[in-house]
């Protein structure tokens, strides 16, 4: 046989083959998820990715340490979307996807700290055709992390946590006994002393420490109630942890304390502020802005994030929500009118940070000005702190009351 006819057999062999790999890489093609489009969104407690599919996707996730990582299984996927669309930002040190042999993908999540899904699921895309996944991550603490690694159910690759519409472990976990829970949180803290006394020189973050201890003593008083304090000690919690914090914990309503500085130091009083995309009035803009800038000071990056950004990470603050969130900040205004000094038109609104838990009632509370000597006197009077301690909880009570809020008898 020679050698040129061995070539016209090898040259015709391949001609009848060729169709049946284009057809063979085409129904392969077919056969892939196709991620079309990611985002993600993070700072330094909480982070939220999203990953756009044509069709809905099966997907399970566990959990690695050293390095701490989230990693997602899915079936064989065509990821054709921008490496940029995904760079790590915040809670996210690393985050890399692609395929895992025959079959199946993976994406796996770096994180800088210890962290939760504490939500994973499949939704459908609202304004288009497809599916998108959506994992919301929070900072857990270490050693519950690694009572999450050690008691991971293992199937093969697969963990005890299926992710096919389901949620993934709980934001809020019920209160204990029942009892309704409210989270006290101390402004500032640590290396953020937060603003000075203009006469003692009296730091922030100590007075909102005391006044929160008498506070949380005294919803404790209330049948049904249950006070705890986001920060116990002289120690800085970043805004963002400090929402995490409650929402892990299962606060059902969210008090920030606070007591800034003014350039006019004639301006005195408290102030009741509830969150809003925009603020009441300049001085509100310029209480929120000081206020947000806490995480700098202790060297944690702040990013202006697009609106849009923003809106996926926070979900801004749902409508009920905020509408309990005014009623609580009215109720402490009531309870305040004619007891203590108010300043003018006392219920304000701005983009305070420390607002942003979705599915918890929050106001932030400035209890007065430490630039004015008057209010500074007052805001270091142990008196003082228990008078207002008093109508501040007198004001939780009332509403509850009013909200048809049931508590344990």
């Amino acid at each position: 046989m020679s050698r040129n006819f061995l070539q016209k057999i090898l040259f015709f062999a391949l001609l009848w083959l060729i169709p049946a790999i284009v057809v063979a890489t085409e129904t392969q093609s077919r056969n892939s998820l196709i991620a079309f489009g990611g985002r993600v969104a993070s700072d330094d407690a909480r982070g939220r990715l999203v990953i756009e599919f044509d069709r809905k996707p099966e997907f399970t996730l566990h959990y690695t340490s050293n390095p701490n990582r989230i990693v997602i299984d899915l079936a064989e996927t065509h990821f054709a979307f921008s490496e940029t669309e995904l760079e790590p930002i915040g809670l996210f040190a690393d985050i890399r996807y692609g395929t895992m042999g025959e079959n199946a993908s993976r994406i796996v999540l770096t994180m800088h700290r210890p962290a939760k899904a504490v939500l994973a699921e499949v939704q459908p895309n609202e304004s288009s055709q497809g599916f998108r996944l959506v994992i919301d991550c929070e900072v857990i603490p270490q050693k519950d992390y690694t009572t999450l690694v050690e008691t991971q159910a293992w199937t093969g690759r697969e963990s005890s946590v299926e992710g096919k519409g389901d949620r993934v472990g709980d934001a809020a976990p019920a209160p204990e006994g029942g009892d309704y829970l409210v989270a006290v949180d101390a402004g500032h803290g640590g290396i953020d002393a937060g603003a000075q006394g203009a006469v003692t020189k009296v730091d922030e973050k100590d007075v909102t420490l005391a006044f929160a201890k008498d506070l949380a003593d005294r919803l404790n008083a209330i049948k049904g109630v249950r006070a705890f304090l986001t920060r116990e000690d002289d120690t800085f919690i970043s805004l963002s942890e400090r929402v995490v914090i409650a929402r892990q914990r299962g606060a059902k309503l969210f008090i920030s304390l606070h007591a800034d500085t003014l350039r006019q130091k004639d301006i005195r009083g408290a102030t009741v502020y509830t969150i809003s995309d925009k603020a009441s009035d300049l001085l509100a803009a310029g209480l929120a802005e000081r206020e947000n800038l806490s995480d700098g000071i202790a060297g944690i990056q702040v990013n202006d994030e697009p609106e849009e950004v923003t809106d996926i990470l926070i979900d801004l603050t749902r409508r009920e929500t905020q509408a309990f969130s005014i009623r609580m900040a009215e109720s402490v205004v009531k309870s305040f009118e004619g007891q203590i000094t108010l300043i003018n038109n006392p219920l304000r609104h701005a983009g305070f940070r420390v607002l942003q838990a979705p599915d918890v009632p929050s106001i932030l509370l400035e209890l007065g000005f430490l630039s004015n000597p008057e209010d500074e006197k007052l805001l270091t009077d142990p008196e003082w702190q228990a008078k207002v301690a008093t109508l501040l909880s007198d004001a939780v009570g009332r509403y509850l009351k009013e909200s048809g809020v049931a508590v344990a008898n």
